[in-house]
């Protein structure tokens, strides 16, 4: 399984946008992408390259599989 590496923040938007979750508004250089039925947003900052930390903490609110990441990742 390929390793994760810092992504653009366009990139991840893509990834999250494919499970159902919509851009709900941004609050300074933060994107917060909601999707129905699920409690907590997804807040993704406008970075050139969001972090492994971020990406794993998305990941997990998310609620998908790191192999389900990389799978959406190669359609964005």
């Amino acid at each position: 399984m390929p390793r994760l590496t810092p992504l653009a923040w366009h990139k991840l938007v893509c990834v999250f946008e494919q499970i159902g979750y919509k851009q709900a508004g941004q609050k300074g250089s933060h994107i917060k992408l909601e999707k129905t039925g699920v409690a907590r947003p997804l807040i993704v900052p406008k970075y050139d390259e969001v972090g492994l930390d971020i990406i794993t903490n998305l990941i997990r609110t998310s609620g998908i599989t790191r192999k389900a990441f990389l799978a959406l990742l190669e359609r964005c």
